[in-house]
Formats: structure tokens, sequence, C-alpha cells
């Protein structure tokens, strides 16, 4: 009988035995997709900037990182044939159903990892049983790559990759390509467990760095080339120590992971590197227990089963968040692009014996990490206070072209529980994506700019707290200097931003704080004024503005008492399907106009409590009223503007 779909399992998801069962529950209504040869999986008719064949090809494909892993612990899946017949048909040159060899920079290339991976841990089933010929057509295509143009980045471990699934099974492959590969890749390096997805003179350090490949892929490449490779394999598990001591700050109490950087659709595999650390047996330093590794991977894993609207009515994947969404998506998603995810179902590789499966499941280290911590190579600020996980960021951008850049990697705050908005579009300020942003306008709000390249971002530390201080330059005549502060121990849940704007032309600014779901739970209407005993509604006024729903309260505060930077208080209808988690939001925002000449100092507080807070309908108000206090040394700043 067919599991239930992924978002109506039964099982509790603690035991070996239920994640084996989360895992075929996705695989399942893949089946009647598949193209009659079983090479390809169309799930959808939306395109990407590459061909179609290529498209359909990741839907046959990324399933693989979790069948491979569930082969490889010895578990059975009835549909596996169809897998193992598409493979064989695929890479034959005679089949109408062939793949096609991989051009310079061509997809093809990125979906042979987790066909490499697949041979290398399943090849009972995917090696095996294939004939001398079809061995040697899987060699041929795969082999293919090895003098093919890659983009400088994570994309060199897919080389790597289909190099080793045929080396493990002593096939032909390229050993010489094997090693440069991984030698350039090495240089990708910037100490303290952190690659940058790219050549030095780039901050790019998003889930890429870490779950998405980089890190995931040396510690799958430290187990499977341990025999062979075994100085680099412990050079990786030495860099996963370290990175996981940052990494784990990415994370919540409840599961959530900050929303921060591209390909965000790949949902459970921003998780992927815990379930590497697993894969690879790499203990890790404390307070990092197998048990803790545990906690987190699983935690993350039920909380997408509760996420019901990331499936289609057949059971399938969809492209967005937590619900559909092709606004936040890249222009090389297809339909099938999200199955990604499955990469964090590799602990299924290891046996029932596995400390990862035979540790007690425990909870978020709290008490054991700082609340606050600088991490100096990704530049940014980690912050846990208040109940509230986010981090604030300034420095970081893509280093090539991709949708809504300044919205995944621009903004100047990232949260676990309040996901980031993206533009819907443009001509008003609603459809932008302005959630920790401060958006400028030369043409009285027609248009906005938003920062997406910071200039000198750099921590400093001042009175004993890291503080992010960055600068923009939106247009020659314009520039901005922006200081983050993270919360005071006595004010938990603010943060403290500081714009110092010089401008010669006019402009109409405004700032946003979270945002946040923005309807009635009742019945679903637009939030009404906030009243004194109400649980939820919209406030604004001068210098403020306030909103609170069933996702928690947030809010934004001129803090400056000089009547120049008065800016009038405004919640704002957001343009519907911006946001990662919500579909309908309302954002706190603060609006001021700026004439020629003028230098202007905006001293923001931004407010949150998250509905995960213990009674936070209760306490948020308190936290509002208690404004944060601007410490001298950047008041003293603030004063010379």
């Amino acid at each position: 009988m067919a599991p239930s779909t992924f978002t109506s399992l039964a099982s509790p998801l603690h035991t070996r035995e239920d994640i084996q069962q989360a895992c075929i529950s996705l695989l399942e209504p893949l089946r009647p997709f598949f193209s009659p040869g079983k090479t390809c999986v169309k799930l959808g008719s939306t395109a990407t900037r590459y061909d179609e064949v290529g498209a359909q090809i990741e839907g046959y494909a990324r399933p693989l990182w979790g069948l491979a892993a569930l082969l490889a612990g010895g578990a059975e899946y009835e549909g596996t044939e169809d897998f193992v017949e598409g493979l064989r048909n695929g890479t034959n040159p005679d089949h109408p159903e062939y793949w096609g060899l991989a051009r310079d920079l061509d997809q093809r290339m990125v979906e042979m990892c987790p066909i490499g991976y697949n041979l290398a841990i399943a090849p009972h089933k995917f090696w095996d049983p294939l004939t001398d010929k079809e061995k040697r057509n899987v060699a041929a295509w795969l082999g293919y790559i090895n003098d093919k143009e890659m983009p400088n980045t994570n994309w060199l471990w897919f080389r790597v990759f289909a190099n080793l699934g045929l080396l493990k099974n002593g096939a032909p492959h390229s050993k010489e390509r094997l090693k440069a590969d991984l030698d350039h890749l090495d240089t990708f390096y910037r100490g303290d467990g952190w690659s940058n997805d790219g050549p030095e003179g780039y901050t790019q350090m998003d889930y890429y760095s870490g779950s998405y490949a980089i890190q995931y892929l040396q510690l799958l490449y430290a187990k499977l080339a341990n025999d062979i490779d075994p100085r680099r394999s412990e050079l990786y598990r030495d860099r996963a120590r370290k990175y996981a001591l940052d990494f784990v700050h990415y994370s919540d109490e409840q599961g959530r992971n900050i929303t921060f950087g591209r390909s965000l659709t790949y949902r459970f595999a921003m998780s992927g590197f815990w379930a590497a650390v697993a894969f690879a047996d790499c203990e890790l330093p404390a307070p990092l227990t197998w048990g803790v590794v545990k906690g987190l991977l699983l935690r993350n894993l039920r909380w997408w089963t509760q996420q019901k609207e990331i499936l289609t009515p057949q059971g399938t994947l969809t492209i967005g968040y937590t619900y559909p969404n092709q606004f936040m998506s890249e222009n090389y998603n297809s339909p099938g692009s999200p199955y990604w995810f499955m990469l964090s179902f590799a602990p299924l590789a290891c046996p029932a014996s596995h400390p990862f499966w035979t540790s007690q499941e425990e909870p978020y280290p709290t008490s054991s990490i700082p609340a606050i911590v600088a991490l100096k190579h990704p530049k940014h600020i980690m912050v846990r206070k208040g109940g509230h996980t986010f981090l604030l960021s300034s420095g970081q951008m893509c280093h090539y072209p991709v949708r809504a850049s300044e919205s995944k990697y621009g903004k100047f705050a990232y949260s676990s529980a309040f996901g980031y908005s993206v533009p819907t579009g443009g001509y008003f300020l609603e459809a932008i994506g302005g959630d920790n942003a401060l958006a400028l306008s030369e043409d009285k709000g027609e248009t906005w700019k938003v920062r997406r390249v910071a200039t000198n971002a750099r921590l400093e530390e001042h009175d004993g707290s890291p503080v992010l201080v960055s600068g923009w330059i939106p247009w020659p005549d314009v520039s901005v200097e922006t200081y983050l502060l993270p919360p005071m121990d006595d004010r938990p849940n603010w943060h403290i931003r500081v714009h110092l704007v010089k401008t010669n032309r006019d402009l109409t600014t405004a700032e946003g704080a979270w945002a946040m779901y923005g309807t009635r739970v009742a019945d679903g209407r637009e939030l009404e004024t906030l009243a004194a005993q109400s649980a939820e509604g919209r406030h604004e006024e001068q210098n403020k503005a306030l909103a609170a729903s069933r996702a928690g309260a947030v809010g934004i505060v001129e803090l400056s008492s000089s009547s120049q930077g008065a800016r009038n208080g405004k919640v704002l209808n957001a343009d519907a399907n911006g946001n990662l988690v919500d579909s309908r939001t309302v954002l706190p925002t603060l609006l001021a106009d700026l004439k020629a000449g003028q230098h202007q100092a905006f001293v923001t507080g931004v407010f949150a409590v998250p509905a995960s807070v213990e009674n936070w309908q209760q306490s948020w108000r308190a936290g509002w009223d208690e404004r944060p206090r601007l410490p001298s040394w950047l008041e003293e700043i603030v004063g010379h503007q």
C-alpha cells in the first residue's frame, strides 16, 4: 500500500524507519510522471534558462539523493527499477530518450552529481545489474563532463562526484581532472570552516557554502574517498567541525532555518549539513553531540511536514517555500528542482547501529552557545534574543545575476520566524519587497532602489558588542552609511539601525521592519486598527508603526527626537505572494522626504516578537513600550551628521 503523502505522515518522525517512510512518501508520487523510457520526470510546465530535457532530467536525478541513501542503508523501494531503467536508457545513444551529451555550462552537469553519488553508494542496485555495454554508456555520458567549461563555483563539485561515482566502480574516469577540481575548490576556503561559493574577491556564503553543496559534498567525499585521499578527507572533516559551531546559529529551537540567500525552494536541504555530518561519521565538538545533531535535522524535517501547502494535490513538491511561489524562484528552477530537498536523507545510508540513530534526540543547545555572535567570514551577526532567531547582514552579494538578488542578500536582517520578501513588480512601494531595507525613490515613489551591493562592509566592536558598518551608493550623488546593532540584554526584542544619508537630489524614503502574516484569524480579512485589548491589528502614527497577528508582533520606530528626522508611520499591505512564509503580509514602515543638499540621520528601532515565544500575546506590549537607547559612541557619530 502506498504511504501517506509527505505532509500527512502518521509517524512521529523519530526513528530510522519513520524517516525511511518520509523519504518514500516523496518518491512514490513521482511514478506517474515518468516518461515512457523512465529517463525524465515532468512535474509541470514552467520553463527555465536551460532546455526542457535538462529540466526533466532534474526530475529524474534529484530524487536519487534520497533513493540512494535509502538503498545504501539496506531498505527496499519498489519503484527502484524505474530509476535503473532511466539510467540505462538516458545514457544510451541509440535510445529515443537519450539525454544528450553535456555542453559547456550545461545543467546536465549538475544532475551528474546525484547520479555519481548514487553509483558510489548504491552500486548493487544501479551499477552491478548493468551489462558491460550499459556500463560503458554510463561511463561515457558522465565522462563527457571532463573537458567542458563549468562555472567557477560550487558546480566544480558536480564533476568531482561524476568522476568519483565511476572511480568507486572501477570504471574509466579522469584522475587528473578529479585532483585538479579538488585543488581548485580548496582555493575557495576562507578560514574557520567557511568556504566562499566562488573565487577570492567575492563574498557569497549562503546555504551553498554549507548544506547545498560545498560543506555537504566535502563530507560525502571524506567518507567515500577516505581510502584513496585520507589527507584531504581529514581536512574536510576538520573544516566541518569548525563550521558546525557557526552554522548551528542558523537554526532555531522550533526547527526552522533562517531564510537567507538563493534557492530556498530546496527547503529541507537547508539542513543538509547535519545530514552529511552523520553520513561522514564526523564527530563534532561540544555541545554538538550526536543527539543535538539528530535534533537539528529531524526538527527541521518535522517542521516541513507541517507546511501543508508545499505539495501539489498529487503529492509532488512545488517551487516555493511554505507555499507555491514563482516570485521567489530562480531562473534555473524547474518543476523538478525542489527535489534537491532529498539530499538531507543522507543518514538513511548509515546503519541502525550508527550513533546518529542510537542517540537520544536532544533539544537545541540554547544554554551552551552565545546568544549573539559575530561571524567574520559571512559578515553576519547572529542573534538569538527575546525568542527570536535572526541575523544582521551587510556585505554579501551574488557575483552573477539572480532574481531578486537585493532581497536574497542585500537586506539588513533575516529571520527564521519572519521570512524575507521579494519584489512582485514595480511602480508601487507595496511590491518592492521592502522588509528590512531602506528604499529610496527619486521620482516621488514611482520607482524604488534598495541596497544590493554594500561597500566597505565591516564588523566592528563597540562597548563589547559587535556592530556591522557598511556603505551604499544608490546614485553618484547619494550616499548612505549604515550601522546595525544587535539587541541589548534589557531590550531583547529590539535591534537598532542608523542610516547617515547624504543626498544632492530630492528623495522619498521608506524603511521597513519585518514582514508578517497580515490577516485576521477569525475571517481572514484585513487587519483593522489595533485596539487596547485586541490580540491583532495595526497601529500607525508619526515615527512609529506596529502590527500584531497570529504570527506575532512587529514594529518600527524613529528613535530620534529631532523634528527634522520625523517620519510617518504606516503599515503597508504588501503585495500578495512576495513573502516566502506567508502569502498575505503587512509591513510596518517609516516614510520621509529628503531635499537635495540634506544630510539626514535616521535612527531606527526595529521590534519583533514571534508567536513561537511562550505567552507572547501577554508580553509583547510591555516590550514594545520599552524602547532601546542609542549607545553614546553612536550618539556622537549621529550628532556630527
